[in-house]
């Protein structure tokens, strides 16, 4: 029944304005629709949906990722930008916040500014 219908993907935030700037300067995706209640995104032609929550209460999980060819380069570029990368204990990521699977892939965490846990992954 779907299988023909585009995704849209949903983030919770509690200031759009700062969700916003943070969506689309420091992450660098283009806004596409704006109204009083949701900023919309373009992540390479999948709508991602800023929405106001006035009762937010950010997970501890990954909500939204990323697939990135080379995560060194994504998370230097990040970084330049104000991005701080979540080092987990016991994960034994590298000094960048960079863990390597066992299967060999790549994954770094980040927050956006309501606390949101968001990922950059890169497969081998």
């Amino acid at each position: 029944m779907l299988e023909g219908a585009s995704l849209m993907a949903f983030i919770p935030v509690r200031d759009l304005a700062v969700a916003r700037q943070f969506y689309s300067s420091t992450l660098g995706l283009p806004v596409t629709h704006e109204s009083p209640y949701a900023v919309v995104l373009d992540v390479d032609g999948t709508k991602l949906r800023l929405t106001q929550v006035s009762d937010l209460q950010p997970q501890a999980f990954t909500i939204a990722g990323w697939e990135v060819s080379d995560i060194e380069v994504a998370v230097d570029a990040l970084r330049s930008k104000g991005v701080t990368f979540v080092h987990y204990d016991g994960m034994g990521q590298n000094a960048k916040g960079i863990w390597e699977a066992p299967g060999g892939d790549h994954v770094a965490w980040f927050t956006d500014p309501d606390g949101n846990t968001l990922s950059l992954t890169s497969f081998d």
